[in-house]
């Protein structure tokens, strides 16, 4: 069978196929949201709750920030400590003890201690500790040296779910399972080895959830692609064809397989479904994934199981990292089988967007605070303005005064006019008269004085229109004609 995710070289080595260089050659990458929403919400969590075990180690339950700042790396804390710490004043609090100088000490808020309580009730409970130990012996059981180092562990630590000090309280509690020995690598401390095999355990999850399941029968994977992901029929029938194959479990050793084979695709990618199911959130990052793969001799199988099955794990980029997620392990973004330490975890992000809630509302009240004082400012200058107007009235109604006074004046002037064209029109023409007219100087001030009569008439708002100089004087000019 032909995987229309790798190409045929016969030059190099005949009758091999080898894998596609890049991901652009085979198919287009599509994000799916719910997914890259299960991973962005645990953005601060684990910094967050690896500052708090480092605040509850101290008897005193408080910590100078300098001690933070120090081990800045190790918390991964993304900003500077003091920053996020003041980010989340509903988890944490900030004190100056006295005499002790301005360094700021940091403790946790009685919500954030009774959460902590919580928590280490749910590692101390009997389901809990069975569950965890269960899952190590199944990914003992899985590496095929029945051995894993401990530093592998403590990277792995958060996606399994181990609590503080668990070589020394849970490990010595299941002696039947594993112990813990003396390793031969250079640089690493201890091992944790099988101690004895259990067939009881080594049952995959897809080979509880098959029905009628009989060993070397093929099992499907289930798959799910994201909105938006192109399966064209080449596509499809390739992977139709895949999911025929024999499944080969994985507590198998079947790496006498050929790597560029389909079956060992499909043995690898039943390694790397199983272990995903080992975790607690069904996800870790890639580099944690392979550098266990690399361990236990599967580093390049793994990377070309999710590189070729897109609908079985997806690839998220947030947080400046690459997390693998098993997609069958959610529904819609949310974690199909949680356990008591999901639950526990979700409480404390419960807590952390309280303190973004709260200062949401603060904001919005500053917002509001703020709109008042500049509506109360624009009253204040609306009232104002009424106080010109009214002082601009008063002036209108003083310039009607003087525009009574100036229209009397105007008809004693008209007169004086009139007599003057008619002497004027027994010696020269109509026309000569109007040229005598326009060159009267008593004339442009009534004509201005009306202009300006109109104007403060349109200030008050007076249909009343002024008397003017002009119309009378046509009027007796015509009546003289």
């Amino acid at each position: 069978m032909k995987s229309i995710f790798r190409t045929i070289s016969l030059r190099r080595q005949p009758n091999r196929r080898i894998f596609s260089d890049t991901p652009e050659e085979t198919y287009k990458f599509v994000r799916d949201r719910g997914l890259d929403h299960a991973v962005e919400r645990e953005k601060n969590l684990r910094p967050l709750l690896s500052i708090k075990d480092l605040v509850t180690s101290e008897p005193s339950k408080s910590l100078p920030i300098s001690v933070i700042t120090a081990q800045r790396d190790s918390l991964r804390v993304p900003l500077r400590p003091i920053e996020f710490i003041r980010s989340f004043p509903s988890v944490f609090h900030e004190s100056l003890p006295g005499g002790i100088g301005v360094q700021p000490h940091i403790s946790l808020t009685p919500e954030t201690l009774n959460l902590d309580a919580e928590e280490q009730l749910v590692y101390a409970s009997e389901d809990y500790k069975q569950g965890l130990a269960d899952r190590l012996l199944k990914l003992l059981m899985i590496n095929r040296i029945n051995k894993i180092p401990l530093e592998i562990l403590d990277l792995l630590k958060w996606d399994l779910g181990l609590p503080k000090g668990y070589v020394e309280t849970m490990v010595p509690e299941f002696p039947d399972y594993f112990r813990v020995v003396k390793s031969r690598l250079r640089g690493c401390s201890g091992e944790l080895e099988l101690v004895c095999w259990s067939k009881e355990h080594a049952v995959s999850m897809l080979e509880k959830k098959a029905k009628g399941y009989t060993k070397g029968s093929p099992i499907a994977f289930p798959m799910k692609f994201s909105n938006g992901f192109v399966v064209d029929k080449k596509m499809k029938r390739w992977f139709d064809d895949w999911q025929k194959l024999p499944y080969i479990s994985p507590y198998e050793n079947a790496l006498h397989l050929s790597a560029t084979s389909d079956e060992s695709d499909k043995w690898a990618a039943a390694v790397l479904h199983e272990i995903l199911n080992l975790f607690v959130a069904k996800k870790v990052e890639k580099d944690l994934v392979l550098h266990l793969g690399e361990f236990m001799g599967l580093r390049s199988r793994f990377k070309r199981v999710l590189h070729n099955h897109p609908g079985v794990f997806y690839f998220s980029s947030k947080l400046r990292t690459h997390t693998v997620v098993l997609r069958d392990g959610y529904k819609r973004g949310v974690l199909v089988e949680g356990n008591q330490l999901v639950t526990s975890r979700n409480r404390y992000m419960k807590l952390m967007s309280k303190a973004k809630k709260e200062s949401n509302a603060v904001s919005s009240r500053k917002r509001e605070d703020k709109g008042k004082v500049e509506g109360e400012g624009e009253v204040c200058e609306d009232e104002a303005k009424g106080e010109d107007d009214d002082v601009s009235g008063s002036e209108v109604e003083d310039e009607r005064d003087e525009d009574v006074v100036d229209d009397e004046e105007e008809e004693d002037d008209e007169v004086d006019q009139d007599q003057s064209l008619k002497r004027g029109r027994r010696n020269t023409s109509p026309r000569g008269g109007r040229r005598s007219f326009g060159s009267l100087g008593s004339e442009e001030k009534p004509h201005t004085r009306s202009r300006a009569g109109r104007r403060s008439f349109g200030k008050t708002g007076s249909q009343e229109k002024p008397r003017s100089g002009r119309n009378k004087v046509k009027l007796t000019t015509e009546k003289s004609s």
